[in-house]
């Protein structure tokens, strides 16, 4: 074993420079520490070694051209013309298999045109041509492995942090470190400073910050409190909590996303496919015009010249590259996208459903009234009710609760709480019985019935009762997204023809939020299976439907394309969905529909790129202005041209 000191200022003291004394024994002076001037050399040395590893065939190829040169200087042009021959007949050889495999698919791929001019180049003894259209395909494969690696970049940085071990708090105060599938809900999980949480949870101590970025694309720490939801994949602050996990590892937020990541990443885009479906035609132009330039001229020369330019290099990597850079693009901003078909249909999408709830809402109750009796301030009843609540696991007594914090109201001590599951709790507040609940509770609790409040569309109520007389009524509202309206307007600035909202709320409450949202196409009172039936039956394709609840997995399943809003964890609805929003953002759905439609004109537009190109190139062959060796060149270029367009897709602007 071998110990590391890193230098630093605090222990060089007077006198000692760490540079000089580097210099004195022949070492290169660095930051704080001596590195060998060797280094860089071997630094070098092994990323050609890596380069050649993950590229073994250009590298063979390049050898080849290498060797073949020598010999052609030493021992006669006959002898490297015969290396060169023997190594592009075997290349040939070995994309014939391809392109027999291809054939047996059903499809007519894009090797046989790179096939043929290999061959015809060989025939005609052009076998530094050949050699040339060899180094073009087997450099084209290795440029699209890198421009898919760099496109799956922003994909990849999830796994990378995926955490594999988790802090287990004993019952006994002590700290046992397990794997992540070891944690189990409710058990307690310490979380030390800067790390990734490995299971999603309820913040045990008094407050945290967190670093969501990674899952919500928010920049900004963000800070919680007690009681507060922990997503698992966020990094914690610069101290350490401790959390109670209420998933398992395989059901938390951040596995999900991998999963979907790694889906993602593994998907292949059916645009390569339709890459192939150029190639019929590609292909007999190709041999037509070499055909008539052979027939005309008489000279056979020109029929390989023709080809070796119209490798059709372009086709194979322009689609694919494209859309990993769409995927990736998306994935920057929180969009995760199941697989790269879903690109080409949000290219098509022509309707949209919305659920409303959680989606086009916020999901989350707001108080925005306090109507209370009286000889009773609206400050009282509140902190009375929020009091008791406090105790409530029911969706409202949150948001009660936030309305406390809002008001500044300061909660009582509660005993004797009891909950009836549905309908409301009692308890004890400085010696007066409080009940919060529903009305009908709150009425079997006074003794008599209590007349119904007034609510506008979209909102709640909950009544209160102190000493067992009725004092007052807390209105809630399930607010609309601030961006809803805009969202529903982009996506018809985008071309969708219609825009539907599908929701189990009553009439009303569905034509008031859709009134703000501006949807004029609202079923209300669905059920799951109705709004199935709804999508299944929609004359307008492809249709995308949004959801975040457990209920709108059906629906998101069945949609040809579904969108779920997983910042809430809703995991249902992120396995049966093609897409996931991470953030808590509705705008990031016509993001969504923007990239793919952008993506898919990009790779589009690459694959246009090199036809163009490549025939302008086949006419020059055809009339003997392309020699066959500057020809192969030239298409190298045009390979080239292809990829960078198509990296375009990495770097849209969206907003």
């Amino acid at each position: 074993m071998r110990a590391v000191v890193k230098a630093s200022p605090d222990m060089d003291g007077p006198g000692i420079d760490t540079d000089a004394a580097a210099r004195q024994m022949g070492l290169k002076p660095g930051h704080g520490r001596a590195i060998p001037r060797s280094a860089g050399f071997l630094d070098g040395v092994q990323r050609a070694a890596s380069a050649i590893r993950r590229f073994p065939w250009v590298a063979a190829t390049v050898g080849v051209a290498m060797i073949g040169g020598a010999l052609a200087l030493t021992a006669g042009p006959a002898t490297g013309e015969l290396v060169v021959t023997a190594f592009v007949v075997v290349m040939a050889a070995r994309s014939a298999v391809a392109m027999i495999r291809t054939l047996r698919s059903g499809r007519l791929g894009v090797d046989i045109i790179a096939v043929t001019a290999i061959v015809a180049a060989v025939l005609v003894g052009e076998v530094w041509a050949a050699l040339v259209i060899v180094l073009m395909l087997t450099t084209g494969q290795a440029l699209e492995s890198y421009a898919e690696h760099r496109a799956r970049r922003d994909l990849s940085d999830l796994l990378a942090r995926n955490p594999q071990a988790a802090h287990r708090v004993r019952r006994d105060g002590t700290i046992e470190d397990v794997t992540i599938g070891d944690v189990l809900p409710n058990d307690r999980v310490l979380v030390r400073a800067n790390e990734v949480v490995p299971v999603d949870g309820i913040l045990v101590d008094r407050e945290g910050v967190f670093d969501e970025s990674s899952l919500t694309g928010e920049s900004l720490p963000v800070e919680k409190i007690a009681g507060d939801d922990v997503l698992s994949g966020s990094v914690s602050g610069p101290a350490s909590v401790v959390l109670q996990a209420t998933r398992a590892a395989q059901d938390s937020q951040y596995q999900q996303i991998v999963a979907l990541v790694e889906s993602a990443a593994n998907s292949k885009s059916p645009m390569v496919r339709l890459a192939d479906r150029f190639a019929l035609p590609f292909a007999i132009t190709a041999y037509v015009i070499a055909g008539l330039a052979w027939w005309l001229s008489g000279d056979p020369a020109r029929f390989a010249e023709v080809l070796v330019v119209a490798t059709p290099c372009p086709l194979i990597i322009a689609a694919p590259v494209a859309f990993m850079g769409g995927m990736s693009r998306a994935a920057r901003d929180g969009v995760i996208i199941r697989s790269s078909s879903t690109l080409e249909k949000l290219h098509r999408v022509r309707a949209f459903a919305f659920d409303k709830t959680g989606t086009l809402t916020r999901g989350e109750p707001v108080l925005v009234d306090i109507r209370a009796e009286q000889g009773i301030s609206a400050d009282t009843l509140l902190q009375f009710a929020a009091s008791v609540e406090a105790n409530s696991t029911h969706a409202l007594a949150r948001a009660i609760l936030n309305g406390a914090s809002d008001r500044e109201v300061t909660l009582l001590e509660a005993d004797d709480a009891e909950e009836a599951t549905g309908n409301g709790v009692i308890a004890r507040v400085s010696g007066c019985v409080v009940a919060v609940g529903k009305r009908d509770f709150i009425a079997e609790h006074v003794g008599r019935s209590i007349p119904r409040t007034e609510l506008a569309s979209g909102e709640m109520a909950t009544y209160v009762a102190l000493g067992g007389e009725p004092a007052g009524v807390l209105v809630f509202r399930d607010e609309v997204r601030a961006n809803a309206a805009a969202t529903v307007a982009a996506l018809r600035g985008q071309g969708i023809e219609a825009v539907t909202m599908l929701t189990g709320d009553d009439r009303a409450t569905a034509d008031h939020i859709a009134g703000e949202v501006g949807i004029v196409d609202v079923h209300a009172n669905c059920l799951p299976v109705d709004k199935v039936e709804f999508i299944t039956r929609s004359p307008h394709r492809p249709i995308a439907m949004a959801g975040d609840g457990i209920n709108d997995a059906p629906v998101l399943a069945a949609a040809d394309i579904g969108i779920a809003m997983g910042a809430r964890g809703a995991t249902a609805a992120s396995e049966a969905a093609d897409i996931v929003v991470l953030p808590d953002d509705i705008g990031r759905i016509a993001d969504a529909v923007t990239i793919g439609r952008r993506t898919v004109d990009i790779a589009l537009q690459a694959i246009w790129i090199g036809i163009g190109l490549s025939l302008v190139l086949m006419l020059l062959a055809a009339f003997g202005l392309v020699p066959a060796i500057v020809g192969a060149w030239l298409q190298e270029a045009v390979d080239v041209i292809a990829i960078l367009w198509a990296l375009r897709a990495t770097r849209m602007r969206v907003r």
